[in-house]
């Protein structure tokens, strides 16, 4: 019996709204230790967001920062710096499948869906979880 996405994946997945701020991403992130959030509308993915998203747009800010040394709070949404254009699997797709897709796009995840809803994610530490059994069933 071929592995399956489905036997690897998270099937509860945190999630962020398209409208929510960064700044709960990155609270989520932190809060349950994941490096993506997928971007939400309704059960529909309409994106993805990483921990190297919220790197990049702090430094961004930080270098746009005021010279009058004037204190501010940047609201960005997710929408404004998601990856619209992310790839993703059902659950059905061959782990072999998708593992050959984060080795070769150099990802960290992969969002599954179903007809265009989330249904969980896979990600390299769901292969490296799943390789460590493999192996100490040896």
């Amino acid at each position: 019996m071929k592995t399956t996405v489905a036997d690897l994946m998270t099937p509860d997945v945190e999630t962020l709204n398209a409208d929510e701020d960064l700044v709960l991403a990155d609270a989520l992130m932190r809060m349950h230790r994941v490096r993506h959030l997928p971007v939400v509308r309704g059960e529909r993915l309409v994106g993805l967001v990483t921990h190297r998203d919220l790197l990049r747009a702090q430094a961004k800010l930080l270098t746009d920062v005021p010279g009058d040394g004037e204190d501010r709070v940047v609201s960005l949404a997710a929408a404004d710096l998601m990856t619209a254009d992310v790839q993703t699997v059902t659950p059905e797709t061959p782990a072999a499948e998708a593992a050959a897709m984060l080795l070769t796009q150099k990802i960290g995840c992969l969002p599954v869906t179903r007809e265009g809803e989330l249904v969980g994610i896979v990600t390299e530490h769901d292969f490296l979880r799943w390789s460590l059994k493999q192996l100490r069933d040896e």
